[in-house]
């Protein structure tokens, strides 16, 4: 749920709706008509359901419903929440040579992933920067499930396109297959597995962070991944697009009304209490995954085979170490923003930016990441954000800033 210019579009109405002041939000100063924007399978059955729909990434998508942000944000966390993230891109590569083809584009390590398992990963440029981050899943050792950021898609595509058509030439066996028939519903939360486990035979408490199956939910074939942007434990459910809506009500009767329909407001405000990256903000074509804390996802193996674009500028960082790093942030004052200078605990020197930032709901405090130059990136460091010409105190803090609760083996 990553963005980039539209994304600072939604935080904005974000904060003018938890303002109440509605009459700021004005779409048509993006776009020259409703009709110019994408609709989910969904649009119809959110407008029912009192969502606030705004632009976002060519999407007519819902910031928010009935509740407040931070209402459906603690909602999430001590119930549930049921997100429509269709603008997503999902896709197949398939074919016996659809790992090596992707290896040359991400930093996992593919083939090391056992069947039905995935990982977060990047996809990176020549210099190493990140042309956008994902979630791939092996399903078979002859096809991989993955998902890309709406934001990115036309980017991406091309990007895999251009590298497939060079690769088939040299004779790769690699094809794919755009999921444009699908939609994408984030299930997330506590109640998640007791409520999804309603709607289908397959045993749910089998099912791993990170694992994958193809399983009948509700009546319908579906790719479940349990996985998400939150930091609670949940799912991301691909269902047929036909089916998307009756799935969605059928989540929602199972719960009795606790888990609610959730829109991107608390998503993000979710996503930075668990410390992670909004590409577009916190990740860019010139950050690099080491840069950005994400070394974690760099497979053994690709560490010392490289084969990646941008390995040897990636694989030098390992090293050497980075110029820059990501840090959590907690400060006093007005919430931080995007863009917000990072200095010294003196206030003089410039040690970097803020990339995203805000009030946490579940905290009831403000939290932000954001970049600095290493050696300023310890936990415990003091420094002062430089908001609206005032500077405020600040002090590096581990991420997350909320705990996360992913569901794995004991």
């Amino acid at each position: 749920m990553r963005g980039g210019g539209l994304w600072q579009l939604g935080q904005s109405i974000t904060r003018r709706l938890a303002q109440g002041n509605k009459k700021a939000v004005a779409p048509r100063r993006f776009f020259a008509s409703e009709a110019d924007l994408k609709k989910t399978v969904l649009y119809d059955f959110h407008v029912v359901n009192g969502a606030k729909m705004v632009p976002f990434a060519g999407w007519s998508m819902p910031i928010q419903y009935k509740d407040s942000i931070m209402d459906s944000t603690v909602n999430c966390r001590e119930n549930g929440s049921l997100f429509d993230v269709s603008h997503m891109c999902g896709l197949s590569l398939k074919g016996k040579d659809c790992v090596p083809f992707l290896e040359k584009l991400v930093i996992a390590d593919v083939a090391g992933l056992a069947p039905g398992t995935g990982s977060l990963t990047v996809f990176t440029n020549e210099k190493g920067g990140a042309i956008d981050d994902s979630v791939i899943t092996k399903v078979t050792d002859k096809h991989i499930y993955l998902v890309v950021n709406a934001g990115c898609r036309d980017k991406d595509l091309a990007h895999i396109e251009e590298h497939m058509k060079a690769f088939k030439a040299r004779g790769g066996d690699v094809s794919w297959h755009i999921h444009d028939e699908r939609s994408l519903l984030a299930l997330q939360g506590p109640l998640a597995m007791p409520v999804l486990q309603h709607l289908t035979k397959e045993d749910l408490s089998k099912l791993y962070f990170g694992e994958f199956r193809i399983l009948d939910i509700n009546g319908s074939s579906c790719f479940l991944t349990r996985t998400g942007y939150t930091g609670e434990d949940g799912f991301e459910i691909s269902v047929p697009s036909e089916n998307a809506v009756d799935l969605a009500k059928a989540i929602l009767e199972k719960s009795e009304g606790k888990v609610r329909l959730t829109g991107l407001g608390a998503r993000d405000s979710l996503r930075l209490e668990a410390g992670l990256c909004l590409y577009g903000n916190d990740m860019e074509q010139h950050i690099t995954p080491v840069e950005a804390g994400l070394t974690w996802a760099i497979g053994k193996r690709r560490r010392a085979e490289g084969g990646f674009l941008g390995a040897e500028t990636i694989l030098k960082q390992l090293e050497e170490g980075p110029r820059i790093r990501r840090v959590g942030i907690i400060s006093s004052g007005p919430p931080a923003r995007s863009h917000s200078e990072i200095k010294d605990s003196g206030g003089e020197k410039n040690l970097g930016e803020v990339t995203s930032g805000g009030f946490s709901p579940c905290l009831k405090k403000n939290i932000a990441m954001g970049y600095v130059k290493s050696g300023s990136h310890k936990s415990g460091t003091k420094l002062k954000i430089a908001i609206r010409g005032k500077a405020y105190d600040g002090v590096i803090t581990k991420m997350p800033f909320v705990p996360t609760k992913y569901y794995k083996p004991s």
